[in-house]
This record gives structure tokens, sequence and C-alpha cells, in this order.
């Protein structure tokens, strides 16, 4: 038995970010506002207009009837005349009284009007004056002696105020709708602008002009442009030193791994054709195994660098006693720094428990140690220090050697980067990324001060204000 496919109900679709859009929400909501303002007012104007005319027509009937009372039919009917002269084109108030017959004795109304109640009180009615439908509310009071009073106030006699407040409403409502199209065609015009150039920008960027950026807006384009405009180009800034960083790295390997290669082809070339003796055979095999472990030594290291900037040995923090770890190092270097006749020492001061990898702090520590001997002189002395200062672990490694130029401290920490003083000397270039690399994993910094003479390097770790370590220890 197959059972009819139920289709999921489709999302409503909210309208996308644009200028129309936000014109025709500007217009709505004020269209919206302006008739929340207008609605109550014209309820109000017609409740108290009408109010008001009741009132009148009230107060004339009883003042009328008053007279009649006092004077009689012939004042009242003299009064009435008096007060409706030049009323009856355009009638804005009617008034008529007639006898007990029925016969009109005064007032701008031919003869009593059809559809009258027969009780006296307010009404509406539609009556004819000239010939001319009238709607009107009126006031009917039976007087002495069987006379009758009407006394009528027209109901259009405001419409001109009304048809001048409808038509504010419709002038109101044009100009919110005319200011909303004026408004999306100029945001629409801005942006395009906008747009085109980043598209023109990142068209060149896309053929490979990387130096090219967002014009940034003046001061009077929005504070929100400026931001905007900012922070790509400081993307672009960003890429391009990636770019511009991954290119040289490509060239500095392909330049230290050329060398090593060259030298083996060269030797396993010439093994191939002199075809020595066994002895020399194996030294050449030596030599090459040698120039191998180079281009390994290379690609151990760049494989280092990118675990490490991976973030993955985080998950492997632990808590580190740095005087300890420190000591084993220097521990480890002594002989070689013995066979230099180069003195290494290590002086730590106080508590020094930090959260990190052992192993990447030990070969970090254990870089710079060997940088400091590739650099010492004959007789000359390394000093390693471990010490706890303002919120971190500082591990120091001091020699007296040549030192590094200060113009040349910011880019040593670059990949492959060799100075002026390290050209004749073995290595490729990555000791020092190592230990900047595993000083940002641990949120720390790698400082290279003058040492005069020689360098000064320190390993920056932070520690807990509180000077707590969590994690097993190590």
């Amino acid at each position: 038995m197959s059972w009819p496919s139920l289709s999921r109900p489709s999302r409503m679709r909210l309208p996308g970010f644009s200028a129309r859009t936000v014109a025709v929400a500007y217009a709505a909501g004020t269209l919206l506002v302006l008739a929340m303002f207008a609605a109550p007012l014209w309820y109000a104007w017609h409740t108290n207009i009408q109010q008001v005319r009741t009132e009148l027509i009230k107060s004339d009937a009883t003042r009328l009837a008053g007279l009649f009372e006092r004077s009689g039919p012939q004042a009242l009917a003299a009064a009435i005349d008096t007060q409706v002269i030049g009323t009856i084109d355009g009638i804005s108030k009617s008034m008529l009284l007639v006898g007990p017959d029925g016969a009109r004795l005064a007032g701008n109304l031919a003869r009593w009007p059809d559809g009258v109640p027969e009780r006296d009180g307010v009404c509406t009615l539609a009556i004819r004056v000239d010939g001319a439908p009238r709607s009107v509310e009126l006031v009917r009071v039976t007087l002495a002696g069987g006379y009758r009073l009407l006394v009528a106030s027209n109901t259009h006699r405001f419409e001109e105020l009304e048809r001048l407040f409808a038509y504010g409403l419709l002038g109101c409502a044009a100009t919110v709708v005319a200011g909303a199209v004026l408004g999306a065609v100029l945001v629409r015009r801005a942006l395009l602008a906008r747009v085109q150039g980043i598209g023109q920008t990142t068209a060149a960027i896309i053929e490979g002009k990387l130096s090219r950026r967002l014009p940034e807006p003046g001061p009077g384009d929005g504070d929100e442009l400026q931001l905007l405009t900012r922070t790509v180009n400081r993307m672009l800034d960003q890429i391009e030193q990636l770019v511009t960083g991954v290119q040289d790295v490509s060239n500095a390997i392909a330049h230290d791994l050329r060398t090593p290669l060259s030298e083996l082809r060269a030797r396993l070339e010439e093994l191939a054709v002199e075809r020595p003796p066994a002895e020399q055979a194996f030294a050449e095999i030596d030599a090459a195994i040698d120039d191998v472990d180079r281009v390994m030594a290379v690609f151990n290291a760049l494989l280092r660098l990118a675990e490490i900037d991976s973030g993955s040995r985080r998950g492997g923090f632990v808590s580190v006693d740095l005087g300890r770890l420190g000591a084993e190092v220097a521990e480890f270097y002594l002989p070689v720094a013995e066979l230099k006749d180069i003195a290494l020492t290590f002086a730590p001061e106080g508590v020094l428990q930090a959260t990190g990898d052992p192993v990447l702090l030990a070969q970090a520590l254990g870089n710079l140690v060997e940088n400091a001997l590739k650099y010492a002189p004959q007789r000359g002395t390394i000093a390693i220090s471990a010490r706890r200062r303002a919120g971190a672990v500082e591990l120091a490694v001091a020699d007296d050697g040549p030192g590094i130029a200060e113009a040349e401290r910011p880019k040593v920490a670059q990949r492959f980067y060799r100075g002026d003083a390290s050209r004749g000397t073995p290595g490729v270039g990555l000791g020092l990324s190592v230990v900047s690399a595993v000083a940002r994993l641990h949120g720390g910094a790698l400082l290279l001060e003058d040492n005069r003479p020689g360098l000064r390097a320190t390993l920056r770790i932070p520690v807990p204000a509180d000077g707590e370590v969590h994690g097993a220890s190590a």
C-alpha cells in the first residue's frame, strides 16, 4: 500500500535587503504612523463637531421657546426672521415656526418637512431647500397653543474643512511616497557606485594585483562604510602577506633543497662513473646519507611547524615544571658546550609551574641553546635562566656571540630567513620559527634583545594570576 507523499510546507521567505526593500519599508512605516495619527484625530473631529452642533441647536431651540413663553408668537416670529435672513442659500441653519393650523409663520423653510417625528427631540433628516436636498440635524419643539418650532443645522457645513484635512493627508502620503522613491534611487546609486568600486578592486586582485585596495570613503560618507572598508583592506593586507609568505617559503625551500640534492646527485653520478674502491664508495654513501638527512630535516621542521600552527597539540597540555625542564635541557647540551670550550650555566628562580606541552617547550628551549652554541665564540658563555615575572614564566638564553642587528630581529622568526651572520653556518633558517610558533601556541611570545655583547632570546609563557596550574604534571 503506497502512502501519498506529504510535502513539507515551504517557509515564508523574507524579502532581501535592497534599496527598493528599504524604500517600501520606509514608506509603509511612515504611512502607518500617519494613519495612526490621523484616524484618532478624524474620529475626534466628527464626534466633537456632531456634539457641538447638537448642543447649539438645542440651545437655540431652548432660547426661542423661552422667548415664545415670555413674549408670544409674534415676537418669536420676528426673532426667527431676523436670524435666518441670508441663510437660505447654502443653508447653515434652518428655522420654521408654524401655527396650530400648520401654516408657516416664520423661518426659511417653505413648509413643514415630511418625515419629522411626532415627538419632540433631536433627529437627522433629509429635506429639500430651494429644490436641493440637504441633510440636517433638527430639533422639534411643541409650544403652547399648538404652535410648533423646528430648528435645524446643516450636517455638511464643515465638509470644506474635512476636504482640506483629507487633501492634507493625501499630500503628506504623496510626499512620503515621493521621498521614499527618491531616497531609494539615491541609495541605489550610492550602493551601486560602492559595489562597482569593490568589484573593480576584486577583479584586479583576482588578476594578481594583490597590492590593490578599496578606496576608503571620506569623513562625510558614514562611519559604517569606513569601518567596513578598513576591515576589508586589513583582510587584503593579511592575504597579501600570507601569499607573499607562501611564495617566499616556496622559494626558500627550493633554494635550500637544491644544494643538498645537487650534492647528492653529484656523488651518486661520480660513484656510477668512477666505480671507486669499496672504502671510498662507502664514504661517499655516508656523505649522501648526510645530504638526505639535511633534506629530511627541512621537511620534518615544516611538518612540525604545520602541526604547531594547527593548534592540535593544545589537547596535550599538562602542568610543566619549567625549572626542571630547563635543567634537563642544560644537562643535555652541556657535553656539546664542553667540546667547544663554552661555559653553559642554568640559574632558575622560584616556583616555575606553567601549563603547556613539555616536548614542544623542551624543543623550543633546545633550539635557542643550539643557536647560542652555533654563534658563541670559543671560551664564550651561555647563560640559561628561568624566572617568573609579570604573570609569566620566562626561559632566557643569553650568549656573548655576534648577536643580531636590531633591524633584523623582526625577520629572524620568519621561515627560512637567514641573516648575514648566519650565511656560513649550517642550518635552514627554521629554528627560531619553531620557537616562535611554540610561543604562540602557548599564548606567549619570543623576545629578542641585545645582551651587550651577544643576544638574549627569551621564551615567555603566561601563567594564571593565582599561580595555580591544573592538569597532570610533567
